[in-house]
């Protein structure tokens, strides 16, 4: 809901405003539909990920233009925007944390090149340990990428600034691209009255048109071009230098967009924000939303008669140092509060900067107090800022820092805390019942399985504890755990970053009862990979003899969709490589623990965050990744496809699968699984959902030996065949599918399903293809 406001109502603003009620990932996606961007390239990770999903929403409603462009990762996200920022449009971004990381290989690329474009940073921890809160360590690496930095404190600056970030990083004087960087699930998910553009003309008006003159793109055919040529010291250091001089230019370039903004809505960001600095004798300087939460505080300690201040940046690279400087002339201490260590560094990065800007300009004086708190997550109250207050009050006292850096808010462990096992390890006659026999064809090399009636193997002990923190009918751990039924012995388990990782640990506790580790899902097959061949490696020389390992350990690495996705290039290597271990997908046709946006797998005509249904456009526009198919074409021993609707052929698979990681190499298997949640299905439904899937032949049985196809259940062969329609109905994310408008993206649909299915029966027909 908005409400129009008169110029009047509006203060000093020159332009009609209207005012919303919304969080800050809202205003970031709001602004970027009003500026009307060519693309964005983009990948999910929170807190960032809603910015993607509101501007999707509004594409779906026809309310703007951007192409959007899901990325297989936050590196390739990097890649779609600076290629469409060579191409001369205006381009779009949002990321956080770990997938910030991930691309930052690209910020000193596109900065370093000089091609414009508005990236806004969600900032988050940092991992490991992963934690998805917020924290300004992913912010703190961005620093020496080349970007200037615009800070946000509340959903009102994430508006304004992503408006006034585009103009600066078009201005002659700059042309970089320009990061905008608010606080993860503080500033990102809080929802306040925010004052916007009540029109979008008097956007376009203020940022101006694209400047197209003087500055090429790579679609200019009457100018080629040649974009980030190798370039040896003399030019180079010539480059750096011209790149140095652009950044320092964006403070004052800055510094005039926003007084022109300012006299355009009355809302106005000086580079530094002061608050009764004019006499502060002692002071606090913190950046965005908990520089808000000082304030009170400042007015609190005026109110006993201490001068007290604070300061908080609008931008901090270029890091305004002269104003810091100015701003603590009269200044007798400070305690600086950095949400992000600079490990090694005695103090944050910000501390480290601001004693620069003291030194450069004379201020020997001033004693400065280094702080890190609120890593995280951790909640800032005015509490804390009394108590940040409260180390510069001492230092000015005593004339002397007693302590200059130190953590605030941490605690001292306690012994009697340490976390304890509470489950034995699982004995190896228990995981080894003898029941399962694989043998292998001397004459067709394929394997024979024979397994004992299912209900013989539920005294097996399961390897994942009951009490994690899955959604109701997820199908995840029914799935897992039949899988695991058809191996025997240990395993040693990897599970990327996904929902099955995020609901079975949470410090200090742990569902996983047998050896479990965590990897981020970018990489998660390359780690396994090392883990496999340490072990070969040890136990060839013997250091692994007091184990009394009665079989080897069976490694396998558990990955979500997602993990597929912006994992498929090392899972390709891991491959290539033919390590013996076990890389097995569970399949729930979207990045689910993120909020169910669309993954590569999500089919056609989907409904997912990412791709919504609205008046112009219904559910994803491209066809599902066959993710089985791909890894078959690295010619690895095993490939296979599996379901809990059909237990006995995923037991026979596991089985085959643990002797194929035990004697030849890598093995990839992939089981389709429910999530009713996003799939908005009955929890009871599962396995009826998924028996329908296999049945209208859009996950089909089969298995991939030595490159031979064989199918393992074929539907129209047990006259059993659903039409995908009956499928289509069981879930709320598909229903839509079978209403007349959408019929065209059904047939579609339907026609793709039935080719991928007549390619299958052709290749279980001639061992050749």
């Amino acid at each position: 809901m908005s409400i129009d406001l008169s110029k009047e109502q509006a203060g000093l603003a020159k332009v009609e405003q209207r005012v919303v009620y919304e969080s800050g990932n809202e205003m970031a996606a709001y602004a970027a539909h009003q500026i009307n961007y060519h693309v964005m390239g983009y990948f999910p990770i929170s807190p960032s990920t809603e910015v993607a999903q509101f501007l999707d929403l509004m594409k779906s409603n026809g309310q703007h233009d951007i192409v959007l462009i899901p990325a297989d990762g936050e590196h390739g996200s990097a890649g779609v925007c600076y290629g469409a920022s060579t191409a001369g449009g205006r381009v779009f971004n949002a990321t956080s944390a770990n997938g910030y990381l991930y691309m930052i290989e690209q910020m000193p690329v596109q900065s370093g090149t000089r091609f414009p474009m508005v990236m806004n940073l969600v900032c988050r921890s940092v991992s490991g340990p992963l934690d998805i809160h917020g924290d300004h360590s992913d912010l703190y690496y961005a620093l020496n990428t080349g970007w200037p930095i615009l800070m946000c404190r509340d959903p009102q600056a994430v508006y304004d600034m992503n408006i006034m970030a585009l103009k600066v990083a078009e201005d002659a004087e700059v042309r970089l691209p320009v990061l905008v960087a608010s606080d993860g699930y503080f500033t990102s998910h809080q929802k306040r009255k925010v004052q916007t553009f009540a029109n979008r003309e008097d956007v376009h008006q203020f940022i101006g048109a694209q400047p197209p003159v003087g500055y090429p793109d790579t679609l200019d055919r009457n100018n080629p071009i040649t974009v980030g040529p190798y370039m040896n010291e003399p030019d180079y250091i010539n480059n750096c230098y011209q790149q140095s001089m652009a950044m320092y230019n964006a403070e004052h370039v800055y510094d005039r967009v926003r007084k022109e903004f300012a006299d355009l809505t009355g809302r106005d960001y000086p580079i530094l924000d002061q608050y009764r600095m004019e006499d502060a004798e002692v002071a606090v300087f913190l950046m965005n939303s908990a520089s808000e939460i000082i304030k009170d505080v400042v007015d609190q300690l005026r109110a006993q008669g201490i001068k007290a201040g604070s300061i908080a940046p609008n931008m901090i690279r270029p890091f305004p140092q002269r104003a810091i400087a100015e701003a603590l002339k009269n200044v007798k201490a400070i305690t600086v509060g950095d949400r992000a260590d600079s490990y090694g560094g005695h103090g944050g990065n910000m501390v480290n900067e601001i004693k620069a800007a003291l030194f450069t300009h004379g201020n020997r004086d001033t004693l400065v107090i280094s702080r890190i708190y609120g890593l995280g997550g951790k909640d800032f109250y005015a509490e804390d800022g009394h108590n940040l207050f409260q180390f510069a009050i001492d230092a000015m006292n005593k004339g002397v820092v007693d302590k200059p850096f130190d953590y605030y808010g941490h605690t001292p462990g306690d012994p009697a805390k340490s976390p304890k096992r509470v489950l034995k390890p699982m004995k190896f006659e228990d995981l080894k019942t003898g029941l399962i026999t694989v043998k292998k064809d001397e004459e067709t090399g394929k394997l024979s399985v024979r397994i004992p009636p299912l209900r013989s193997l539920t005294k097996k002990p399961k390897r994942i504890a009951p009490g994690h923190g899955a959604c109701p009918g997820c199908g995840i751990f029914s799935g897992l755990e039949l899988f695991f039924k058809g191996i025997e012995g240990d395993i040693v388990a990897l599970f990327h970053t996904g929902c099955a990782m995020v609901v079975t640990t949470g410090y200090p506790y742990s569902s996983h009862k047998a050896t479990y580790i965590h990897n981020l899902f970018q990489n998660g097959a390359a780690t396994l990979s090392g883990v496999v061949e340490m072990f070969w490696e040890r136990k060839r020389r013997g250091e692994l003899d007091h184990l009394n390992l009665q079989d080897d350990f069976t490694f396998v690495m558990i990955t979500g969709d997602g993990g597929m996705d912006i994992g498929m290039g090392p899972a390709i290597g891991a491959a290539l490589r033919n390590h013996k271990m076990i890389i097995l997908e569970y399949d729930n046709e979207g990045y689910m623990n993120t909020g169910a946006q669309l993954s590569y797998s999500t089919p056609m005509g989907h409904r997912t965050s990412t791709s919504n249904i609205g008046s112009v456009r219904a559910g994803k526009v491209f066809h599902h990744k066959d993710t089985a198919q791909i890894m078959a074409a690295t010619h690895i021993p095993y490939v296979f496809t599996g379901s809990e609707a059909f237990p006995q052929d995923l037991v026979k698979k596991a089985a085959k699968a643990q002797y194929y990681a035990q004697n030849e190499g890598l093995v990839y298997g992939k089981i389709l699984i429910t999530c009713p949640l996003n799939w908005l299905s009955e929890d009871e439904l599962g396995t009826e959902i998924i028996d329908a899937a296999v049945g209208s032949c859009f996950f089909p049985l089969y298995e991939v030996e030595h490159g031979v196809t064989t199918i393992t259940y074929n539907p129209d062969e047990k006259d059993k065949r659903v039409p995908i329609v009956e499928w289509l109905k069981t879930m709320g994310k598909t229903r839509h599918l079978t209403k007349p408008e959408h019929v065209e993206t059904l047939n579609a649909f339907e026609t793709e399903v039935e080719r991928r299915w007549k390619i299958l029966l052709a290749k279980h027909e001639n061992p050749y293809l």
